[in-house]
């Protein structure tokens, strides 16, 4: 059980009858309900973990919600992220999230946070008399940002994390067990792992994972229970499997090893490689060698093809995302197929002939594009770190969304 931040508030009859399936649980009770009504969450993200957690957070009657994001919905979140519907496309998530939860239940309060989390204002807004944090993003940069400024000031992080298939479920709270530095110490290098933008997701998975973590949290605000810390739930959706694995403190974590004091925020974008916040997801980035990388339009593109210019447009997409959609022309060759072969080339196991980037000429100009900008700007790092001239190689900015917006719009997005 958490310490709550306000006296237990009474709930009118309205109140009792809404929640009577609640209240004859013994597990519950009126005591039990009024505790949920003085209690305080904050949900870090509305998209697809933090949709089934708001809603479900809201019809439990947590009295008090507060959301951080800064996000429009896209008509492409619609697949997984259903607290927005098709009357909320190009409006505030923010504003979108909050009218659903009030609409579901009126007698709560939602507090709206219009900004990206960053380590200026994560303390600022962790410190608002919060008694449980829940991170509904699901990326690097925000799961470390959350973990460490839940540490420092002693509030249970509740976690979540899905791709593809597959799910993770933990509770991390300092004062009793674990950090989820303790599990993993520093962030992934840059480009190791996939985004749920580039490798996909399972649209129901979200809304498993997510109602687990609001199960989480409404388990440590009623102190009922065995709640996931130090614990981590595994969930395969292919298999419908679930494992459960043992996570112990480490004495010398970087973060809940130190006194609360001396635990410093850190924005850790530069070290994943990958923005903190969904709606920047998709925006190209530079390399993690801070490459001065040259960029080209669609029209440049279009131009370069029509006109049989010496170029080479180079499609660096998964096969799967080809058959979605893909400019005619194009030689088509995925990103981890080119860093395998630059793998192998550095290592002296391979010969650059033996390889797909045979495929790829070292003396023409390229023309390089993904879906949006960030794996064709990895990939053109990779290729300028065996030999190819940088001078000669283009990101195309935008991606194969950009083509569709500016060249062909009758060409699916997604």
């Amino acid at each position: 059980m958490v310490a709550l931040h306000a006296r237990l508030a009474e709930l009118t009859n309205d109140e009792v009858k809404r929640y009577s399936r609640h209240v004859i649980m013994p597990e519950v009770g009126i005591d039990g309900q009024r505790r949920l009504k003085a209690s305080s969450v904050l949900l870090i993200g509305t998209g697809g973990l933090g949709s089934p957690l708001a809603l479900y957070l809201a019809a439990a009657g947590i009295g008090r919600i507060g959301l951080v994001d800064y996000d429009v919905v896209d008509f492409t979140n619609l697949q997984r992220q259903v607290i927005h519907g098709v009357s909320t496309v190009g409006k505030s998530k923010l504003d979108s999230a909050a009218e659903r939860m009030l609409d579901l239940n009126p007698d709560i309060c939602v507090v709206k946070y219009d900004e990206p989390l960053t380590s200026d204002n994560a303390l600022r807004l962790f410190s608002e008399d919060w008694d449980v944090v829940i991170d509904g993003t699901d990326n690097f940069p925000t799961r470390y940002l959350v973990n460490d400024a839940c540490v420092k000031l002693g509030i249970p992080n509740v976690y979540g994390s899905i791709f593809r298939f597959e799910g993770q479920l933990s509770v991390f709270y300092a004062e009793q067990g674990p950090c989820y530095r303790c599990m993993f110490p520093e962030p992934p290098p840059p480009g190791l792992v996939p985004s749920c933008a580039e490798g996909g997701v399972l649209g129901i998975l979200p809304g498993t994972i997510g109602t687990m973590q609001a199960t989480e949290a409404i388990k440590l605000l009623l102190g009922i229970g065995e709640p996931m810390i130090g614990r981590m739930l595994l969930y395969d959706a292919l298999d419908m499997s679930f494992q459960t694995i043992k996570l112990r403190k480490d004495p010398n974590c970087p973060v809940c090893g130190i006194p609360k004091d001396a635990v410093e925020l850190i924005d850790y974008e530069q070290f994943c490689g990958m923005p903190a916040h969904d709606h920047s997801e998709f925006s190209a980035v530079e390399d993690s060698e801070d490459l001065e990388i040259q960029t080209v339009n669609v029209y440049d593109v279009k131009s370069a093809l029509e006109n049989g210019e010496d170029v080479v447009v180079v499609d660096v997409r998964d096969p799967h995302e080809w058959d979605i959609s893909a400019i005619e022309g194009t030689l088509r060759i995925p990103k981890p197929d080119i860093q395998l072969a630059k793998n192998g080339i550095q290592a002296g196991r391979r010969l650059w002939e033996e390889t797909v980037l045979k495929e790829i000429p070292r003396d023409k100009t390229l023309y390089v594009h993904c879906r949006s900008g960030k794996r064709s700007a990895d990939s053109i790092a990779f290729l300028s770190e065996i030999g190819y001239d940088l001078d000669k190689m283009f990101n195309v900015e935008g991606g194969i969304l950009a083509w569709a917006d500016e060249i062909d719009p009758e060409m699916p997005k997604y």
